[in-house]
């Protein structure tokens, strides 16, 4: 069996590449964006991290190519953070950059290399029941990254591997330095590969222009001053509005029809409903009716109870037991029953 292992640089890819031994190994970095030679640990996709990777490949000793997707990149993570960001809209593109590009343009590399499989340093699980590809949680639960994944079909997951699924990452360290990988303590990266200062706002202006300045609201519609544009805020920010009205407040609405930035106090972030679209049912299928499950609107947010009500058009309207803080529109709401992901999709509203 042939696995193409996609490597970035860090230390747990380079081990997910060494726990498939038994296999014909090729491995492979992604060239997505190019931010130069740069020493700037937060990030990937730097010069510096393909040297890393094809060091770990030499000792290894399986063969290292670059492939260049920038020009996809370009169009579908970057283009659509701006986008969305524009329209008043909070995105994740790392889950767009795992959707699009390490299990889509990848694996149709794969199939050209005749590779059987995909194999990647991400902490989650894959196992069969049932004739059907089940995705679960990491073994560890602070390392887990399954709610970044999906988006993963069954034909997907059957040409995925995640041989870190089991492991902690003090495990994955130890595994590299007894092993003499020069990224063993290197650490994890943190920020966005294309904004790596992450001033958002910064980069959209940079290719796009200066924002246009509009009103900071009251729910009412009460004015309560001036922002500058819209892509320098989210919802549930408290910080960096540059306005002060003698009590906490914050961002609990965007509106891009009319350009103006709701503010209000905190309880006016809680809310038990989201309505979820491009939703995707792990298991192929949506069922017939409603689902309880534990929900999550963001990556680092504890799952809540949920029901989950399947929409004839697709889409999906999840019902929080008890009001969750700042459900935001462009970031995902992901189900699970225990250990397993249900499906996820993009919240509208």
């Amino acid at each position: 069996m042939r696995a193409l292992i996609a490597m970035s640089g860090g230390v747990d890819s380079s081990v997910a590449a060494l726990l498939m031994a038994e296999h014909e190994r090729i491995g492979c970095t992604m060239r997505l964006f190019d931010k130069g030679n740069t020493d700037d640990s937060r990030t990937c996709c730097s010069l510096d991290d393909v040297e890393d990777a094809r060091a770990v490949c030499f000792r290894l000793g399986i063969p290292f190519y670059v492939f260049n997707f920038t020009e996809d990149f370009e169009r579908k993570i970057i283009g659509k953070f701006i986008d969305c960001y524009r329209r008043g809209i909070t995105p994740n593109p790392c889950i767009d950059c795992n959707r699009y590009m390490k299990f889509d343009k990848l694996l149709a590399r794969a199939r050209e290399l005749k590779c059987d499989w995909v194999v990647t340093g991400h902490y989650a699980r894959i196992e069969q029941n049932d004739g059907k590809y089940v995705l679960k949680k990491a073994l560890d639960p602070s390392k887990d990254q399954s709610y970044v994944l999906y988006s993963l079909t069954q034909e997907q997951l059957a040409h995925i591997r995640f041989p870190l699924g089991g492991l902690s990452k003090s495990e994955v360290r130890r595994i590299a330095e007894e092993n003499g990988f020069v990224n063993a303590s290197k650490p994890d990266s943190q920020d966005i590969c294309f904004v790596p200062d992450g001033n958002y706002a910064g980069f959209i202006e940079s290719r796009c222009g200066k924002m246009k300045s509009g009103d900071f609201i009251t729910s009412d519609g009460t004015i309560l001053g001036r922002h500058k544009g819209i892509s320098h805020y989210t919802i549930g920010q408290r910080k960096h509005l540059g306005i002060s009205v003698g009590k906490p407040i914050y961002v609990v609405g965007i509106r891009a029809e009319d350009n103006t930035v709701v503010l209000g106090d905190e309880e006016e972030l809680f809310d038990t409903t989201a309505r979820v679209e491009d939703f995707n049912w792990i298991s192929g299928e949506a069922p017939e009716g409603a689902v309880r499950c534990l929900a999550k609107t963001r990556y680092r947010q504890q799952e809540q109870p949920a029901t989950a009500y399947p929409n004839p058009d697709g889409s999906v309207t999840v019902i929080f037991d008890t009001p969750v803080r700042a459900i935001t529109p462009g970031q995902a709401c992901v189900l699970y029953d225990g250990d397993i992901v249900l499906g996820g999709g993009v919240i509208v509203s």
